[in-house]
């Protein structure tokens, strides 16, 4: 079952491309595979209070990689391309407030 919570995964932000779509206002997130455009902007919403106006996703094959003497393939895996609301953002390396 997908919950507000395993829709994302993970953000995605030390990559150049991540870096460049935070100057536009777009954050990049690993997100489940079964996930829709729906799910993935209700659950940035939630986890994050903030408004997003639009979601861009789109599925990645997995790679080939040695296993010793054979090959195993990594698993595909989705990201999405999440645009937020002007004024808003996200900051990843925030302090948590102490009350």
């Amino acid at each position: 079952m997908i919950t507000t919570e395993t829709v994302i995964r993970r953000p995605i932000f030390l990559t150049e491309k991540a870096t460049a779509l935070r100057e536009k206002n777009q954050v990049v997130f690993e997100v489940l595979r079964g996930a829709n455009k729906v799910q993935v902007k209700a659950a940035v919403q939630a986890l994050f209070n903030v408004k997003v106006e639009s979601v861009n996703t789109m599925i990645y094959r997995g790679k080939d990689r040695r296993m010793g003497r054979g090959y195993a393939k990594l698993q595909n895996w989705k990201k999405a391309v999440v645009t937020l609301a002007e004024g808003e953002s996200i900051d990843f390396f925030a302090e948590p407030k102490e009350t």
